[in-house]
């Protein structure tokens, strides 16, 4: 049960995004992007104050599931689908935004293209030559050309089957451009169905073609659920969030092979030994610096309570963890309360300074016999130089009977 402090926290300092509001764009060029169901919204973000100014929007074929700039940071492409979390959907497209440098409003940028199946992660490559999209059921992954316009090309055919996994969650290029990970969820044991073993799928890349795949998957993928990775900056350590487990491993990698076992693991909670029901990892980032790596921490499991299902406890926050100069090793210094419920996406300005988190979904929550609704927000925090994060505000935002899926920064040219 949410004590009446944190039913207090919970609801001070937001603030209700306006519906529109125009005006001219921050000189620093750095917009904040969020989507509703096919509806993504637009913010101008000001770092030095840490607020946003919500610009317009722009609606996409479908619910928006995943989306990644262009290298130039000119474009912006998304990918969208009618499913969702067990439904499979029918509409499934990637499309390509072209993004105003003045204002970082978007426009349809050439055609859009039909996906097999519903998306769930989508990146380019380095030179931003090819786009690379993940698929969670079936669990697969395809490429397109990105054209010398930014336009989307065609699929690129694969050399021969490739190992999917089961329940890909996110698909990344290293930095050398020689390398892809598909990162596999898994699955966890449930109605009488065994576990679903989790892996990293690590492939040689060159030309838009996946080849010499190896399979990575500690304990043979048991009690190993990674959903989404990133790539130190300077150093050849892989951070990934493992979701089923709520840990945080490390892997070394030298930008062509990984390591089959990773060299560090710790957890990403505040409250290990207290596990409440879908208590799940998240999102991860290393800070631009390289010296501290982020991971969100959703909580959502509801009780029932009046005749209403509310908050029944668990960590939504994001965990803040130094890393190591010499080792890699992570530890923890901080976990920052997020001020809403599921953090499913957060991002951090490139200069470091600010980390903006987007919640999912509205959350009834108790406080003694009293039941209030936390909104789904937008929330703000500042960086301090080690690292630890600072709450400002929240933005809350009206999602109606869709979610907030997915949100991410860029830094205008």
């Amino acid at each position: 049960m949410v004590g009446r402090r944190d039913f207090i926290a919970l609801l001070t300092g937001a603030v209700v995004a306006p519906r529109v509001a125009w005006g001219q764009a921050s000189n620093d060029k750095l917009t904040v992007y969020a989507s509703i169901g096919p509806r993504l919204s637009l913010y101008d973000a000001d770092v030095e104050r840490a607020t946003l100014a919500l610009r317009g929007s722009v609606r996409l074929p479908a619910n928006v599931q995943y989306a990644w700039p262009h290298a130039s940071r000119q474009y912006l492409y998304v990918v969208s689908s009618d499913g969702g979390p067990g439904q499979s959907g029918t509409r499934h497209r990637a499309t390509a935004l072209k993004i105003d440098p003045a204002s970082g409003a978007l426009t349809e940028h050439g055609d859009s293209l039909a996906l097999p199946s519903r998306p769930i992660h989508v990146t380019t490559d380095i030179p931003s030559a090819y786009l690379l999209t993940a698929y969670n059921n079936p669990s697969s992954v395809s490429v397109h050309r990105i054209k010398d316009d930014a336009t989307l090309g065609r699929g690129v055919e694969q050399t021969g089957p490739l190992d999917a996994g089961i329940y890909a969650h996110q698909i990344r290029i290293a930095p050398t451009n020689a390398q892809a990970i598909l990162v596999t969820r898994g699955n966890d044991p449930e109605g009488g169905r065994a576990e679903d073993p989790g892996a990293l799928k690590v492939f040689a890349y060159k030309d838009g073609r996946l080849t010499s795949g190896v399979s990575i998957a500690p304990g043979g993928g048991y009690g190993f659920g990674p959903r989404h990775l990133d790539f130190h900056p300077r150093q050849p350590w892989v951070y990934v969030s493992r979701e089923r487990e709520n840990k945080l491993d490390v892997f070394t990698n030298d930008g062509t092979a990984l390591a089959p076992s990773p060299r560090f693991s710790t957890t990403t909670l505040a409250e290990p030994g207290h596990l409440r029901p879908r208590q799940a990892a998240g999102t991860v980032h290393v800070h631009p610096n390289g010296r501290i790596v982020y991971v969100a921490n959703r909580g959502n499991a509801t009780t029932e309570f009046a005749g209403r299902r509310v908050f029944l406890g668990g960590e939504n926050s994001i965990a803040v963890f130094a890393i190591d100069p010499i080792t890699g090793e992570p530890r923890a210094i901080q976990h920052a309360d997020t001020h809403g419920f599921h953090p499913r996406t957060f991002h951090i300005d490139p200069s470091g300074r600010l980390l903006v988190a987007a919640h999912i979904l509205p959350q009834l929550v108790r406080s003694g016999d009293a039941v209030a609704t936390v909104p789904a927000c937008l929330s703000l925090f500042r960086i301090a130089d080690d690292g630890r994060l600072t709450y400002v505000r929240k933005y809350d935002v009206e999602v109606g009977s869709d979610s907030m899926f997915w949100m991410g920064m860029v830094q205008r040219s």
